[in-house]
């Protein structure tokens, strides 16, 4: 069954976006006056307002989910692309004197738009696209990120000064890093060395007084908060300081697909959910899923792609698999041996030999859909007979159009405490589950019908993951879990998503935005509430 608040939100926001229109236009001039009074910093060159020609293209270029590129979906009612801190200053400061929210984008992959559109409009985005340096110092092992950067950005930058230092982070590369690590940044070698925000050991934020604040002015709380405690409520964090952690010269990697029948791939999936226990903590093990054309009538068949990240050669890899997982029958023909940087690539799913500059392109090599996605966090080994139940649902819809993602966690994740980040899902984490579907067919008849599909999915695995509560990763931003009361949210009710992404952290989180901004400038439809006063 659809949540109430799934139902009711498409709604308020076109009612809402229409409401305003002539707030809008009140508040227009009044903004950008006090935005172009900032000539000092040339502002007025990175502004731009429905009436300018590039508007749409600016808006545009960085939406990832066609959710929300419809004629419906509320537009901001100015996108600032600063090109330095003094423009983001000026933003905040006139955002906040003319009553407008903001919403702050680096890659544009938030999976509910919340980094370009908001339910209260009118609203101001400021775009970090061109707030993108990336700097790396491999004697030290450092680098200093602007947020706009995007993952593959940051890869080649590091990959240029060293071809044996690597950063923890995510696969897809045009993912920005602004969001990503806020959220806590999940990666392929964190059996090894833990998530993004394990690595990260300085900051620049920009605060609701327009300060910018590093690591020691901003104090623990507060670095505390943002490496893990989502985008877009504490402030505004224009670079981040990366620890590098060390990997071989060559790395080792395998893509291993399997097309099952629905039995085959119980008994294949549930000896990996065992063998992820023994696997090595330099060995990275993922599974992709999806439903398989059959040709025997009502005969369910899926297919499952096996991915591997292994720190270090072919030889080694094959006999830690032989020994921890053998039913998959890897042998020496299904792997490579590459660098670092090269496995950034392969694992993007870019073609064979692809030169390295992929990684700077912006643009996602697949069209952009509709698209839904969920998230689990599983602690206990799922049964056949509930892996069974999956495949049936995964044959209710076409073929590709849904896929789920099991991601092995242990190793070094099992040695972080919950507390370290706000990101908590650490010791006793088996693996995590994300659930996708993606259509292309317009109209509010497709949304009902895939959504439905993907929350029926949700409900019937209810059993099988992590309870009490049942956790979510905030990177997957999923707004049935609940949202807020029109900027105007409770503890108690903040707490039935807040929970769910960062479990006992949250609290802390509550305090932490109380003291920084008690006025709940910063905001999101999910996003920390302070304590009322």
């Amino acid at each position: 069954m659809n949540s109430p608040s799934s139902l009711m939100i498409p709604f308020l926001v076109i009612f809402l976006f229409s409401f305003s229109r002539v707030a809008s236009a009140d508040r227009h001039e009044d903004f950008l006056q006090c935005l172009e009074s900032q000539n000092f910093n040339s502002i007025s060159k990175v502004i731009y307002t429905p009436i300018n020609s590039s508007y749409s293209l600016v808006l545009q270029f960085s939406i990832r989910n066609r959710r929300f590129n419809t004629s419906e979906t509320p537009k901001p009612l100015v996108i600032v692309t600063a090109l330095n801190v003094a423009h983001i200053q000026a933003t905040i400061m006139c955002s906040q004197k003319h009553g407008l929210e903001i919403r702050v984008r680096s890659g544009g992959h938030d999976y509910e738009g919340l980094s370009y559109v908001a339910v209260i409009v009118p609203f101001v985005v400021i775009d970090l696209i061109n707030m993108r340096t990336v700097t790396v110092d491999a004697a030290s092992k450092t680098a200093w990120i602007q947020t706009g950067a995007t993952l593959g950005e940051v890869y080649y930058g590091i990959a240029e000064k060293s071809r044996t230092l690597a950063f923890p982070a995510g696969v897809c590369p045009t993912v920005g890093s602004g969001g990503h690590i806020s959220g806590g940044g999940t990666s392929m070698i964190m059996r090894k060395y833990g998530i993004a925000v394990d690595h990260i050991i300085d900051a620049q934020l920009i605060d609701v007084k327009g300060r910018i604040l590093d690591r020691a002015s901003m104090g623990e709380d507060l670095f505390w908060a943002i490496r893990g405690g989502g985008g877009n409520t504490f402030g505004v964090v224009v670079a981040w300081k990366l620890e590098l952690v060390p990997v071989p010269a060559s790395v080792t990697v395998f893509n291993v697909t399997r097309i099952l029948t629905e039995q085959d791939a119980s008994k294949l999936i549930h000896r990996w959910q065992y063998a992820i226990k023994k696997f090595d903590d330099d060995l990275f093990s993922r599974i992709f899923i999806w439903g398989a054309n059959s040709n025997q009538e009502g005969k369910i068949m899926i297919q499952a792609a096996f991915t591997s990240l292994y720190l270090g050669g072919v030889d080694r890899l094959l006999s830690l698999m032989h020994e921890s997982f053998p039913e998959l029958g890897l042998v020496k023909e299904d792997c490579i041996e590459m660098s670092w940087i090269e496995s950034t690539v392969y694992a993007a799913q870019f073609p064979r030999n692809s030169s390295l500059d992929v990684l700077l392109s912006r643009i996602p090599q697949y069209s952009n859909t509709f698209f839904k996605g969920k998230s689990d966090f599983v602690r206990e080994p799922i049964p056949e007979i509930a892996l069974a139940g999956i495949w049936e649902r995964l044959n209710q819809v076409d073929d590709q159009l849904a896929e789920l993602q099991f991601t092995a966690f242990g190793g070094k994740m099992d040695e972080i405490a919950e507390s370290s980040t706000p990101f908590p899902n650490r010791a006793g984490t088996l693996f995590q589950i994300h659930y996708a579907i993606n259509w292309n067919e317009e109209g509010i008849e497709a949304y009902a019908k895939y959504t439905s599909w993907i929350r029926k999915l949700y409900s019937y695995m209810a059993p099988y993951v992590s309870k009490k509560p049942r956790r979510a990763y905030v990177n997957y931003r999923d707004l049935d879990l609940g949202v807020d009361n029109l900027g105007n949210t409770s503890y108690k009710q903040a707490s039935i998503w807040g929970i769910k992404y960062f479990n006992h952290n949250f609290d802390r989180l509550v305090h932490v935005k109380t003291a920084v901004d008690p006025a709940n400038f910063f905001r999101n439809e999910q996003s920390i509430p302070p304590l009322s006063s």
